[in-house]
């Protein structure tokens, strides 16, 4: 583990040599093979050193965020191209991909806390200092506002933990915890990360004013902090989940179908694809909370899912937005005329949205439905819902910016550039291969 710590560690100067962009993003993509051949896939921990290591839990999401650590310079071109402190903003990425590679590493849990906190700051400084409109410095007090509130509870829930099992060391974990507050304490942080409808308000926010690294950070990676700390935490808590989990279902479930609905009626493209980042999410918070096998592991197949998926969907705005420089569904339309060859990845990506076969969200979703289902029955009407309005706004986002007729102001016709095409490639085709060795993703317990 240590040797990646170091050779991103030592990739930081490079950001800051002229010119050194593409091979930052070379080494980035070098990086990503170089640990898909470190490949972990057993429940023990594996490639321990000091106080990292990994089980395949981990490792499916430090794969993921070298990916789309990766995938986001390749995405940002429009920092080097104009030089607005292209170097800077390369170095943010690096220490970014720092933190998350240790977060989801960490096996202490005190350890675990620092970088999830950690990973915060590069994000904000992302969105202050490349964000699009003057209202992301509300945006960023927001995210921070959210997140370390609620984080302040898990420090001293660690803390408390600490003082009575002696340890924060995650193997050797083996409490069950039965008190509301303490329970409370050390779930809330991953509820707000995740994030759980009542505390969601700072994702749309964030992702209308992030810039496109920014939001394809926050939706592919920084959302899964908190399923993967749940999926943590959850050793500890079996006891006292059994007795208060209904209430998270109910309310993830219900701000699902609310969200859903909110999802109809956006006219901003990214504010549509984050909103929908909510609804999956809490379908898959859902799934954690049921307790059940399936439910795990129909969570995490999810999460990785919609990570590569909801990424793409960012791409995509941002490829629109360059060309037509607005996010506006009004103006945003018929863009078949305009970019005829991009209208097959949209028509790609939303149906992976939609979880149609083959993608990696179908397997995720009908196993989190099995769980559900199985937790109560009852569950099944707001189920139906979710999954009928999910496929809704999909073909709402696809059919209102590709169909239609062409707004008046655009006279031309614009091909993407093959970086465009390769990105969007590289998030659909590991979206959809994956679901051929789908027994990595679910069957990881």
């Amino acid at each position: 583990m240590l040797k990646f710590i170091f050779m991103l560690s030592f990739m930081i100067p490079l950001c800051f040599i002229s010119n050194f962009w593409w091979l930052v993003q070379s080494i980035l993509y070098l990086m990503t093979f170089m640990f898909l051949m470190n490949c972990v896939l057993g429940y023990e921990f594996g490639l321990l050193s000091y106080m990292f290591g990994m089980d395949v839990m981990s490792f499916g999401l430090i794969l993921l965020s070298f990916w789309i650590c990766a995938l986001m310079i390749t995405a940002s071109e429009s920092v080097y191209h104009y030089k607005y402190y292209n170097g800077l903003f390369i170095f943010m990425i690096v220490f970014l991909l720092l933190m998350l590679f240790c977060t989801f590493s960490s096996l202490s849990l005190f350890s675990f806390y620092l970088f999830f906190e950690g990973s915060l700051i590069p994000t904000l400084f992302l969105i202050l200092g490349w964000g699009y409109q003057p209202e992301r410095l509300q945006a960023g007090i927001y995210l921070l506002f959210y997140t370390l509130l609620a984080s302040l509870p898990l420090l001293v829930g660690l803390f408390n933990l600490y003082f009575l099992n002696m340890s924060l060391y995650i193997p050797l974990m083996s409490m069950n915890i039965t008190h509301l507050f303490f329970y409370l304490c050390l779930i809330l942080a991953f509820l707000v990360k995740m994030p759980m409808f009542m505390v969601h308000l700072w994702l749309p926010k964030a992702h209308v004013e992030a810039p496109v690294s920014g939001s394809m950070i926050l939706a592919g990676v920084l959302l899964k902090l908190g399923g993967y700390g749940l999926l943590r935490m959850y050793k500890l808590l079996m006891m006292s989940g059994l007795k208060y989990n209904f209430v998270w279902v109910g309310i993830s479930l219900v701000g699902g179908v609310l969200v859903s609905l909110v999802c109809l009626r956006q006219t901003d493209l990214k504010a549509l694809i984050a909103y929908s980042s909510v609804a999956h999410m809490g379908i898959a918070l859902a799934g954690v909370m049921t307790l059940s096998y399936w439910g795990f592991c129909s969570a995490y197949t999810l999460m990785i899912a919609h990570g590569l998926c909801s990424s793409g969907l960012f791409c995509l705005a941002n490829i629109s937005y360059e060309r037509l420089g607005s996010r506006s569904l009004l103006i945003n339309k018929g863009l078949m005329n305009f970019m005829p060859s991009m209208t097959l990845w949209w028509f790609l990506l939303s149906s992976s949205n939609m979880a149609a076969p083959p993608s990696l969200n179908l397997l995720g979703e009908i196993g989190l439905l099995n769980s559900i289902v199985s937790w109560t029955w009852i569950s099944m009407f707001m189920l139906m819902l979710l999954s009928f309005f999910s496929a809704a706004y999909s073909l709402y986002l696809y059919s209102y910016s590709q169909h239609g007729e062409i707004y008046s102001g655009v006279y031309s016709c614009s091909m993407g550039y093959l970086r465009e095409y390769l990105l969007l490639f590289l998030h659909w085709f590991p979206l959809n291969m994956l679901i051929l060795k789908g027994d990595l993703c679910m069957l990881w317990l």
